[in-house]
């Protein structure tokens, strides 16, 4: 199958691109995207060769908006298992286009959902879904847009946007919950798991706290202990207690431990931050 377009009248509204090698999985995600009002044009491709083609389709449209400077389209629905070039693959060749369309993964393979978030995708949709559920991605991808083009508090028109929140996803009883980093105030360590602490709760994942690490090191999060990564912002006070020094989070007065291998790289991170203790 080519590369197909359908099209709805609001030229202002989002185009978005569904990619799927199963038929009636492509077709029903077509009608899904076709049937909310937020998008005016839908391509899908059957593979993801096919995709990767539209981003030098000669479309009218198209090449307005790449004349502009805006990606090719607003956002990629892909399911991830398919022949040749992998939805996976695919997508971390879309993730490294300037500008790149922002990413959802529509598909059956949970286990997935780690790899899906590390590229920068805003959702990830379940196979079988309902209308709702393809309407709040829609509604993701808008406010991924909306937040790309309204710069936060103290920070100018026309300036990056700085420390881009990346989202976790846990799974609760069969649904998918996407937890904000900006809400995780420290993280423990479980074998080949993490449990992530914010203020509504704890919730494991199946990522090591190692890889947190590495990942979350320029978004202010520093290692103190084997078995724990805090948000160095909410460190309150760093003690002297039983057995070697203490860290205490935020206001609720949760007090970790901090190893000793850690303590001075701990002691220079809050010195960095113009922070005593």
């Amino acid at each position: 199958m080519r590369l197909t377009v359908s099209a709805h009248e609001d030229t202002r509204k989002l185009i978005v691109l569904a990619v799927d090698d199963e038929l009636n999985g492509l077709d029903e995600l077509t009608h899904g995207l076709k049937n909310n009002p937020h998008i005016h044009r839908v391509f899908k491709a059957s593979d993801a060769s096919d995709a990767l083609r539209l981003f030098s389709h000669d479309d009218p449209e198209l090449i307005a908006r790449r004349a502009q400077g805006l990606p090719t389209v607003d956002a990629v629905f892909a399911d991830i298992d398919m022949p040749g070039l992998s939805g996976m693959e695919m997508s971390r060749v879309i993730a490294a286009m300037n500008p790149s369309p922002i990413l959802v993964f529509v598909t059956g393979h949970a286990e997935e959902a780690v790899n899906a978030f590390d590229l920068g995708a805003v959702d990830y949709v379940l196979k079988p879904f309902q209308q709702d559920r393809l309407d709040r991605s829609v509604a993701r991808v808008r406010e991924k847009l909306a937040a790309a083009t309204s710069p936060p508090p103290g920070q100018r028109a026309g300036e990056p946007v700085k420390n881009d929140d990346e989202v976790i996803p846990v799974e609760l009883a069969g649904t998918t919950k996407l937890i904000p980093r900006s809400s995780v105030r420290w993280v423990e360590a479980q074998g080949d798991y993490a449990r992530l602490f914010t203020t509504e709760g704890s919730h494991l994942v199946r990522i090591p706290l190692a890889q947190l690490e590495e990942r979350w090191e320029k978004a202010g999060f520093v290692r103190i202990h084997r078995s724990f990564l805090v948000a160095l912002p909410l460190i309150t006070e760093l003690r002297m207690g039983q057995g070697g020094y203490q860290v205490v989070i935020g206001n609720e007065e949760k007090v970790l431990p901090v190893s000793r291998r850690h303590t001075r790289a701990l002691k220079d991170r809050l010195v960095g931050s113009g922070r005593g203790g």
